[in-house]
């Protein structure tokens, strides 16, 4: 800073006063010019275009046959592949202008190349393509898709558009020629359930679960590794804050890697036995007593779902590996499927005739 001037002492003349001064002149050349070419009648400038982020990198580019719009799409621990822009919207097709898209609807549709272009075919690309992922979700539990899928099957769904958010879907109805039988799955929710299941025509449920579960309070599993989408985990779709367990008895090797994809994250190794390793993605906040080197018991709860990182929607992702092959939990872990419970069995046998009514006849299975 300069000096002060000194009481009775001429000031200084300053540099820095002239350059204020020269600044002056031209700022007021440049408002006059500013003037002339914003006053009535002028034409104005050309607005700039406003650049979009770039995309957060996915586990993997998703299936030709199943964009993917799911719950989870998280980076990998290394290596992602960057995520394909958004397909652009198509208008709906003739038949379907004019309908409406609040309530239940049918869909009915003969498989003779990629499902995705059946379902696309009848309501249109915004709707079908999240509309065949969550419908996926069902026939994985049945074949493979796209892998037993055949020309000449047929598929049936009720469903619901809804506004934001996935679409709902009630009932499924799979006719495979290769397995010459018709599945069907109706979902419900019995009697002090938190949330609704897909449920066969003889009681047990559609999803397996995992008898040493990762998770036990969630709503549906909307991912698997046999589901075509080349993702490395199963998903849990459940709400922020479900306690998150142990599936073996292991060590905490690591926590919160990879923040940006994974969010809050946990790698537990197990102690003996298989030698497996698993990964918890997504997950709330981790206690702080929760630390690398802690040893957990099989069942113990030791963290909660979250919906942190590079996902879209409340869930856990789990991944289970063994060494550095991926391996699908629900091979290596104990099944079950539960079962409808007797008082459920009136109100559940009603939703089936309701939906059943919706949908068209059913078709033979052949070869």
């Amino acid at each position: 800073m300069p000096d002060m001037p000194v009481l009775g002492e001429s000031e200084k003349k300053s540099p820095i006063a002239q350059v204020a001064v020269i600044a002056a002149i031209v700022g007021t050349v440049a408002g006059l010019g500013y003037w002339v070419t914003h006053r009535p009648g002028s034409t104005p400038p050309e607005p700039v275009a406003e650049v979009a982020p770039a995309a957060a990198p996915v586990d993997a580019a998703p299936a030709a046959s199943a964009p993917s719009v799911a719950i989870d799409q998280q980076a990998p621990i290394a290596n992602a592949l960057p995520m394909p822009s958004a397909a652009p919207a198509m208008p709906l097709p003739p038949a379907m202008e004019g309908k409406p898209r609040s309530g239940p609807q049918t869909l009915s549709v003969s498989i003779t190349g990629p499902m995705e272009t059946a379902i696309v075919g009848q309501v249109g690309r915004e709707l079908g393509g999240p509309l065949t992922q969550v419908i996926n979700r069902s026939l994985v539990w049945w074949v493979k898709v796209p892998g037993d899928l055949l020309k000449g099957d047929s598929l049936s769904a009720v469903y619901e558009a809804r506004e934001g958010q996935e679409p709902l879907v009630h009932a499924v109805r799979f006719t495979s020629r290769k397995f010459g039988k018709t599945f069907e799955a109706f979902r419900y929710q019995g009697k002090g359930e938190a949330h609704a299941k897909f449920f066969q025509l003889d009681g047990s449920s559609l999803e397996e679960h995992l008898t040493d579960a990762p998770i036990n309070d969630y709503e549906q599993i909307t991912s698997l590794l046999r589901d075509g989408r080349r993702h490395k985990g199963v998903d849990f779709k459940a709400p922020v804050g479900t306690p998150v367990r142990a599936t073996f008895d292991g060590v905490i090797a690591r926590k919160n890697w990879n923040f940006r994809g994974n969010g809050n994250s946990i790698e537990l190794q197990e102690s003996g036995g298989q030698g497996r390793t698993a990964l918890y993605l997504h997950l709330s906040e981790i206690p702080k007593s929760v630390k690398v080197g802690d040893t957990v018991k099989r069942g113990q709860p030791f963290a909660k779902s979250g919906n942190t990182g590079h996902s879209f929607a409340p869930h856990l992702h789990y991944q289970l590996m063994k060494g550095s092959t991926v391996i699908d939990p629900f091979e290596s872990h104990k099944t079950a499927r539960a079962s409808l419970a007797s008082e459920d069995r009136a109100g559940f046998d009603g939703a089936v005739a309701r939906f059943k009514a919706m949908m068209p006849a059913e078709t033979v299975a052949g070869n």
